[in-house]
């Protein structure tokens, strides 16, 4: 009933649907009626939109914050880039995090870009494989300004951070090659070069 409710939101678009929508995507605890609350979101006025899902980013509420932030990386809105904060890209909450990233890697205007990319390697090799892999895809989405920023993260004191970096940019040469592949490969190739 739920995932139907969203549905007709979404099908039949209405300002007054916004706010109940991302109010839902706070509590609902079912992926798949999130996921078509999201669709519904990004078939309302952005006007209305945008503002409703960039407060919900100051939100004590850890699911709020990852929804809007997932959301607001879907409509694609520039207007939102403000509002993701160095405390959202940098927040302890993994889940949070990530999102932030993606939200980030698409919201940022060109000038922002590189920018971004120093800020994001600054947590290459931190959390499980999911975790960097989401760090990556954010990487890879920024391009050629990432690459600066990747080129000196490979150099890093931390292995697994130089692992990462090495492995991102593999994965940007060769769209192919597969996560798990790279990050193994360049894993072997840290662990058998000596640091100068």
């Amino acid at each position: 009933m739920r995932q139907q409710a969203a549905l007709t939101a979404g099908t039949h678009p209405r300002d007054s649907y916004v706010p109940v929508l991302v109010a839902q995507c706070a509590v609902d605890t079912d992926l798949t009626v999130r996921e078509t609350l999201t669709w519904a979101l990004l078939r309302q006025d952005p006007d209305i939109s945008v503002p409703a899902l960039t407060a919900e980013l100051e939100s004590s509420n850890a699911q709020a914050t990852s929804q809007a932030l997932h959301t607001l990386s879907k409509i694609g809105d520039s207007r939102a880039w403000p509002a993701i904060t160095p405390e959202l890209i940098d927040n302890a909450d993994l889940g949070i995090a990530r999102t932030a990233w993606r939200a980030a890697s698409r919201l940022a205007p060109e000038g922002e870009r590189a920018a971004l990319a120093e800020t994001l390697t600054a947590h290459l090799g931190i959390g499980d494989w999911p975790v960097q892999r989401a760090l990556t895809d954010a990487l890879l989405y920024l391009g050629d300004a990432a690459a600066p920023a990747l080129a000196e993260a490979a150099h890093a004191a931390d292995p697994h951070a130089r692992a990462h970096a090495l492995a991102t940019t593999a994965m940007g040469a060769d769209d192919s090659l597969g996560f798990d592949v790279a990050i193994e490969t360049a894993l072997r190739e840290v662990s058998n070069t000596p640091r100068a």
